[in-house]
């Protein structure tokens, strides 16, 4: 087994370890592996505005600060990379490198959580994320999503809480 699986497969345990000890309800939903957004909420059967997308990014402060920031929107919008970068007062910002990104993020591309296990990898989501009374994501793996409300998920990953979705691209 490669360890990129050992680490997601880590990454889940972590996850749910976290969410037994905090006392929070959740459901699994076990499905064909799927990694794209609109796939797998056609397969869990809900709106792509009740999953959480996460994408790990890159922002350059300044010439001497690079910060790793975990974006989590709704899934049928995209990151407004501005929003971001005027979040951050910063020169640049944009998508982290796949290597990157699955190392600051534990797991693989299409399996992201909402939450961040790195103290290098900072978590910003969007308001509409918070809101949401159920709250779908891959569960650190490409066969497996989970269910929180979007309450519980605030009070768990503690995000930054910022307007950082635009629309999807027509």
């Amino acid at each position: 087994m490669p360890a990129h699986d050992d680490h997601a497969h880590d990454t889940y345990e972590r996850l749910i370890s976290l969410l037994d000890s905090s006392s929070v309800d959740y459901e699994l939903i076990d499905h064909e592996p799927e990694g794209s957004t609109e796939a797998v909420c056609a397969l869990r059967g809900h709106p792509a505005s009740e999953a959480a997308k996460c994408i790990v990014l890159r922002v350059k402060v300044d010439r001497r600060t690079t910060r790793n920031v975990l974006a989590v929107v709704p899934g049928d919008r995209r990151v407004d990379l501005d929003a971001v970068r005027t979040l951050y007062a910063a020169r640049y910002a944009g998508f982290s490198d796949a290597a990157t990104a699955e190392r600051l993020a534990r797991s693989v591309p299409g399996t992201v959580l909402p939450f961040s296990f790195d103290a290098d990898l900072e978590v910003v989501a969007d308001p509409d994320v918070v809101s949401r009374p159920r709250l779908y994501f891959n569960a650190a793996r490409l066969d497996r999503s989970l269910v929180v409300s979007g309450a519980d998920y605030a009070r768990l990953a503690g995000p930054r809480v910022e307007r950082i979705a635009s629309p999807a691209a027509a």
